[in-house]
């Protein structure tokens, strides 16, 4: 329970640490965002709870091809802004990323990967 609970901890402090870095600056705040820090601390989870390599390696692998449809959100958002709201421009730029996510599922299926 003990690791379970520093697993939260931990994690929870990354995500706070770049609301917390995005206040001070723009740049960084966005610079450690990009930062593929979750991955990173899934991976050293997985590798300490004796997950097996191909597992590990392919979370890796999945993650890559799963950030790609994800960054025309990051385009979308801050254009829609301050057109809809924040709240509106969230859920569109939601759905938009679901989208593109399909469509990237769809074309990668053609070359042999599955992401669905």
């Amino acid at each position: 329970m003990a690791w379970l609970i520093l697993k939260y901890l931990l994690t929870a402090g990354v995500v706070v640490a770049v609301s917390e870095f995005a206040k001070r600056s723009d740049k960084l705040g966005g610079l450690i965002a990009a930062l593929p820090l979750v991955t990173l601390l899934a991976l050293i989870w997985l590798y300490l709870e004796k997950q097996p390599m191909d597992k590990i390696a392919n979370h890796a692998r999945y993650t890559f091809w799963y950030v790609i449809p994800t960054l025309p959100m990051f385009l979308a958002f801050p254009a829609l802004l301050s057109r809809c709201g924040f709240w509106l421009s969230l859920a569109l730029s939601v759905l938009l990323t679901v989208l593109c996510f399909a469509a990237f599922a769809m074309l990668l299926r053609r070359f042999g990967i599955q992401l669905l």
